[in-house]
């Protein structure tokens, strides 16, 4: 499915304080109900491709976020200069479960290793938040194949817990990056419905890439 890519302008005077993602260029997946293989491997995905593949990472190319895990849980392994954004006021623990409207960008705390988002431990997955049969957004940050760093929220659908040998099943359903390097994107943005919840000042033009 080809990306789509829309021009945000977002009001100085936002609700959400994201004045410094005005003039915003955010590429949106639209919706992809990709399911994700439960196994070491899990899912490659280039957001900036848009490529998506169960398997080895050599089957993506410039791969950015990886999900997987054979256990009862869901990891994350990180391409270099990438990491998964927690829930705002942690420090510690692995990727969070973002509210609609979390300003994902760097001042947000980003784990860059790797560990279960259902952890048992405060140290690990509960401080995420993550929650089965539901959606969770992620945010993260990625280095695109020009070296600049960007930011973006990836949702995903996961099902019901897993167990020792295998993993809940997990499903993206979209994402959206930001193509300004070193710009805050806002969680759910600009996926349909999102924006009236976001209170998004105005879309002022839409076009496919």
């Amino acid at each position: 499915m080809k990306n789509l890519k829309l021009e945000m302008h977002f009001a100085a005077a936002a609700a959400l304080c994201v004045a410094g993602a005005a003039n915003a260029a955010i590429v949106y997946s639209g919706v992809l109900n990709f399911v994700c293989a439960v196994d070491i491997d899990g899912c490659y995905i280039n957001v900036q491709t848009g490529v998506l593949s169960n398997g080895p990472g050599s089957g993506v190319p410039g791969w950015d976020v990886n999900p997987y895990s054979t256990s009862g849980g869901m990891n994350f392994f990180n391409s270099t200069g990438g990491g998964q954004m927690r829930r705002p006021g942690f420090t510690t623990g692995t990727a969070g479960n973002l509210a609609l409207g979390t300003v994902i960008g760097s001042a947000g705390s980003f784990n860059t290793g790797t560990g279960n988002v259902y952890g048992t431990t405060a140290a690990t997955g509960l401080n995420g938040g993550w929650t089965y049969q539901s959606e969770n957004i992620i945010g993260f940050r990625f280095v695109a194949a020009a070296g600049t760093t960007h930011y973006g929220w990836m949702r995903f659908a996961m099902g019901p817990q897993g167990t020792s040998t295998a993993g809940p099943t997990r499903t993206v359903v979209d994402y959206g990056w930001e193509t300004i390097a070193n710009t805050s994107i806002i969680a759910g943005a600009p996926a349909p419905g999102a924006i009236a919840l976001l209170g998004v000042a105005g879309l002022l033009s839409r076009r496919r890439r």
